[in-house]
């Protein structure tokens, strides 16, 4: 049975630079977005709700993702800004959980990345009332050319009910898989401004 091998990512004491080095080999190594994660938020009575999201930044701020204020999840940010994620990874056999508080970024920020989106991409942005009951498909493809009269040209503005947030962990979990289901697990905490790491049973 193999034991440590040379490279223990559980010693290793700094969880931002191990998750660099995780998700640029996951870059590398995943054929479909490395950066989809699965995301938690509660509802007003605390059922849970999960879904893919797009990592669109990582550092030491934390995680940070895009969507209508006025979808499920933004409705539920907004009564409760505290959430959980999953990035897996199967091609490396490897996960990475966190979870904490979520805030908004700033203006500039979200303006920022809006505008590295592909044209169509924005005019959805518009056009779609997330989460919303719809009737038919064409109903969606007709609100997208409106949207695209009203914005003829390739500047598209960020709606007011589009924008980012940022999970600020208050933990971070490392885990590979192990032969015989003896998986190799490490948990960051946070502590004020410093992070103890502690390796878990798997």
């Amino acid at each position: 049975m193999d034991g440590l091998t040379k490279d223990d990512f559980t010693q290793n004491p700094d969880p931002w630079g191990l998750f660099r080095q995780w998700f640029a080999e996951a870059q590398g190594a995943e054929p479909e977005d490395p950066n989809a994660m699965a995301l938690a938020t509660t509802d007003a009575d605390g059922l849970p709700d999960v879904r893919i999201v797009l990592l669109k930044d990582a550092d030491e701020r934390g995680f940070v993702f895009y969507t209508n204020t006025l979808s499920m999840k933004g409705l539920e940010l907004s009564a409760n800004p505290r959430a959980a994620l999953v990035l897996h990874w199967k091609s490396l056999r490897r996960q990475v959980r966190a979870r904490g508080t979520v805030t908004k970024v700033d203006d500039a920020e979200a303006d920022a990345y809006f505008a590295t989106r592909a044209r169509d991409s924005r005019l959805g942005a518009w056009a779609s009332r997330q989460s919303q009951p719809l009737d038919s498909r064409e109903t969606l493809m007709r609100a997208v050319e409106e949207v695209g009269t009203r914005f003829p040209g390739e500047t598209v503005p960020r709606p007011p009910h589009w924008t980012g947030y940022r999970i600020a962990p208050v933990s971070i979990e490392f885990w590979q898989d192990g032969a015989y289901r003896l998986h190799d697990r490490v948990r960051f905490t946070r502590r004020g401004d410093a992070w103890e790491g502690n390796r878990l049973y798997p």
